[in-house]
């Protein structure tokens, strides 16, 4: 396993010499891990009955102001482990009962993924590999997981330059994205569900609606519906909560309403995107994102 001497491996290419110092995405050269453990707070057909075999990664090549997940994402809440470790979480998560391995913003850690997923394969592990991601991934890391990833769990966030600007610090997220979920879906074909509803191969684009944005989320619907039909699931979230810096900042101070939920879903529904999920708005609950206390790290 090489540690990057000049980091590419996520579209900000700092360069980083990742062996003396910290990324763009706040990643050195030791893995690191903030929670482990079977999640069952994802879409129906990831969670199953049993949970998810989820891993949360720290560092994040984004800087939404809103993520629910700052602790690890951009504070620098975790564990160090290293490759074999991530190997033996995955084989315990498995004996466990985990109808998948799920990992979580994991791209700044990919050439320590790589190695783990590879470790783990060779000593029995045999689920379904989602990838969590936020969408924003080169198309040289989509490549490098063939055959590794079955399942990819993709955000499309933004398509407005000036959003993704402002909230996220990546004026290039779309431009970026939308030519790599094209290369997810390509890469692992239309979804594939077993007799019980649980996915084991296939894409989930998921879209995050944020309050006082109804019309950039349209736009991303419309990306969606020209997308190849019947390529992918689709998954509209209601549970945005003004986590971390977005407290002060309108209008992501607030949750989003009913009403401009029901217009986004409305506004798929016409599109004729009607195969994936979609969000009760209870889902909007800070008590729905887990502790980062080291569990099973």
């Amino acid at each position: 396993m090489q540690i990057p001497h000049s980091c590419t491996l996520c579209p900000r290419q700092c360069g980083a010499d990742r062996t003396r110092q910290k990324g763009a995405c706040g990643a050195a050269n030791q893995l690191r891990i903030a929670r482990a453990a079977l999640h069952h707070w994802e879409e129906p057909c990831i969670s199953g009955t049993r949970g998810s075999g989820t891993v949360f990664f720290s560092g994040c090549s984004l800087r939404c102001c809103y993520c629910q997940n700052h602790p690890i994402s951009q504070q620098g809440v975790g564990k160090d482990i290293d490759e074999h470790r991530l190997a033996e979480i995955f084989l315990y998560l498995q004996s466990q009962g985990a109808h998948n391995i799920n990992l979580v913003t994991a791209s700044q850690w990919l050439p320590w993924v790589i190695e783990a997923l590879q470790i783990a394969r060779s000593q029995g592990l045999n689920l379904p590999v989602v990838y969590n991601t936020s969408g924003y991934e080169t198309l040289e890391t989509v490549q490098r997981l063939e055959g590794l990833v079955d399942i990819w769990l993709a955000d499309i966030k933004y398509v407005s330059s000036e959003l993704s600007g402002q909230y996220s610090f990546a004026k290039d997220y779309f431009q970026v994205c939308s030519q790599a979920v094209q290369a997810m879906i390509q890469q692992v074909g239309a979804p594939v569900m077993d007799e019980a509803g649980l996915m084991k191969r296939g894409v989930i684009l998921r879209h995050l609606a944020l309050p006082g944005h109804l019309e950039d989320s349209r736009r991303v619907l419309d990306f969606m519906a020209s997308l190849p039909k019947d390529s992918f699931l689709t998954s509209l979230m209601s549970q945005y909560t003004p986590f971390y810096k977005a407290k002060e900042l309108k209008p992501l101070n607030r949750r989003i309403s009913t009403w401009e939920y029901r217009q986004v879903v409305n506004y798929a529904m016409d599109l004729g995107l009607t195969q994936g999920f979609m969000q009760q708005k209870s889902s909007a609950k800070e008590e729905y994102t887990p502790p980062f206390n080291l569990e099973g790290v």
